[in-house]
């Protein structure tokens, strides 16, 4: 047989298409080896103490003790009472509040902090420091943990810089600052303002010794502008040009974004049309990046109606009844809600009341643990057959699955969902294919 195509030829266009090649899987490298939290916690600077997390940690137990003490009292809390998988769900659950309860918090100089004198936020700054350093010392701190300053307006951008330069020298004077430390930048208008926070982060680490590159930050996702600026462009794939290699993670701020497209307050909720477009949006411009992905919170907070006065009566049966319903409404509410994420694949989620850890680490679990035997089945499967299509049961399963059901289980096993034991049953891979994290390199090695 002949060939038409000239080898020069070729050569030539071969060179501008590697080029382009290389440049593209720079840019997608796709998931890193670290696990995502599954969550942040969102606390007041105010508030904010080295033992601020265990202590959390300590009122979600309470809270399950009091209104889902067993694995029948937590399946009617969250309606799940005929989940094949409530005993697993609930006991993996109180581990998970006695073990860690929070994997990610971010200390707020926001809306949980609002807008005070300089002279208290300077002293706030200063108290917050400190509680790291000895947080950090203390291995009390949660596994990732950030700052969330102002918003970088005309109004309100130098009392913003300016607490992230007090924390962060503070922080690199004492040589305390947190593994995996991040800031997070809210109410993102403009590109301007993601050039602006690069410049700083750079000019931080240059002026306190810090490596290159070692301070990263979010950008939060709740203006309308983000998604679709006044030249009918997206900023989004841009966010990640111009940060540097710093961009962490994208989080979706539902009110803010909610209330800038005019949806009124009865009708702001994380399930809104409006939302899953935002959303949607962020998996489109970030596919492939590393950047981790985040949904908003659930500001229906799981606390009881009636408290018992010191020295007055107690609380009537009637009284303890109502309590109980509404924290069980707003358990439902936000297991819902996250489990509307986990469906969209958004893996990550606030939390702005420690109650709501019950039911994030419930709706978690309740989520993987729906499928993974299913999933277990067909990764096997689909390994066994070494990267043929195969078909098990009704479902099709081609090469492009492969990955999909590997991250599911790796997913489940970081959020203790599923142990490794349980993982290595089902699927027939060995520990070192899971951590490896490639379908691919499981193919080749087993081809």
């Amino acid at each position: 047989m002949t060939i038409t195509l000239d080898p020069a030829f070729l050569a030539d266009a071969s060179a501008a298409l590697r080029e382009a090649n290389l440049a593209f899987a720079t840019s997608h490298p796709g998931e890193g080896p670290g696990r995502q939290p599954v969550h942040t916690v969102y606390g007041g600077a105010q508030l904010f103490g080295a033992d601020s997390v265990p202590k959390l940690g300590g009122l979600a137990l309470r809270a399950m003790d009091r209104y889902a003490a067993d694995a029948t009292a937590m399946g009617h809390a969250l309606g799940i009472e005929r989940h094949p998988a409530l005993a697993t769900i609930a006991q993996r659950v109180r581990a998970k509040l006695a073990a860690e309860p929070i994997e990610d918090f971010r200390i707020d100089f926001e809306d949980g902090y609002g807008n005070r004198p300089d002279a208290e936020e300077d002293r706030d700054a200063a108290a917050v420091a400190k509680a790291l350093a000895a947080g950090v010392r203390a291995a009390s701190l949660s596994p990732f943990i950030g700052m969330r300053v102002k918003p970088l307006n005309e109004e309100l951008r130098a009392r913003s810089i300016r607490t992230l330069d007090l924390v962060t020298t503070a922080l690199a004077e004492s040589e305390t600052i947190p593994d995996r430390w991040v800031v997070t930048i809210p109410k993102i208008t403009i590109i301007e303002q993601v050039e602006y926070t690069v410049a700083v982060l750079r000019q931080l680490e240059r002026k306190l010794g810090l490596t290159d590159g070692m301070l990263k930050f979010e950008a939060m996702i709740e203006t309308p502008q983000m998604v679709l600026d006044s030249t009918g462009r997206s900023l989004l794939p841009r966010l990640l040009s111009v940060s540097d290699g710093r961009l962490r993670g994208a989080h979706f701020g539902t009110y803010d974004y909610t209330a800038g497209v005019n949806i009124t307050a009865a009708y702001q909720r994380m399930g809104h049309p409006a939302c899953d477009f935002a959303l949607h949006m962020m998996q489109v411009a970030f596919a492939g990046t590393d950047v981790w992905l985040s949904d908003g919170s659930t500001t229906v907070m799981p606390v009881p109606v009636h408290r018992e006065v010191a020295g007055g009566p107690p609380m009537t049966e009637s009284q303890h009844a109502a309590n109980a319903h509404s924290v069980h409404a707003a358990w439902r509410l936000h297991f819902n809600d996250v489990r509307h994420s986990l469906s969209g694949g958004f893996y990550q989620g606030w939390d702005l009341h420690p109650a709501q850890l019950v039911s994030r680490y419930a709706a978690l679990y309740s989520f993987f643990l729906d499928g993974i035997d299913a999933a277990g089945v067909r990764l096997k499967n689909f390994v066994g057959k070494a990267a043929q299509a195969t078909l098990v049961g009704d479902v099709f399963d081609d090469a492009a699955t492969g990955q999909g059901l590997l991250n599911f289980f790796l997913r489940g096993l970081n959020s203790g969902a599923i142990t490794e034991v349980e993982a290595l049953q089902m699927t027939g891979l060995t520990a070192d294919e899971f951590r490896g994290r490639s379908f691919v390199k499981i193919m080749r090695n087993r081809a």
